[in-house]
């Protein structure tokens, strides 16, 4: 199983999960910068990693990423949708109880 090393020097392996790669980044990254990681300097962690993966492992975590985001998209419109039916139905009942 290949390894990519973070900007911090923490080794990752490569096994497939997305979420591991989030939580280092997280971790190493994010956090040890106590939360001001600027959006460049994430990227540039993010470009570093995918430099270091073989297109095998490019693909594969992109075919991860491609899937986790259309289900996080889902979500947000089955979400948004749910919304607005429970605001369209608190409007009626607001009519129903008006004199």
């Amino acid at each position: 199983m290949s390894k990519v090393r973070l900007s911090t020097g923490f080794e990752l392996p490569l096994d497939g999960e997305l979420l591991a790669i989030l939580e280092a980044l997280y971790h190493e990254v994010t956090l040890k910068k106590e939360l001001n990681v600027t959006f460049q300097e994430m990227m540039k962690e993010i470009e570093g990693l995918v430099e270091q993966m073989s297109d095998e492992d490019r693909k594969r975590y992109l075919v991860e990423s491609l899937f986790l985001n259309s289900v996080t998209y889902e979500n947000e419109k089955l979400d948004a949708y749910m919304r607005r039916l429970t605001e369209e139905g608190d409007g009626d009942d607001e009519m129903e109880n008006s004199p």
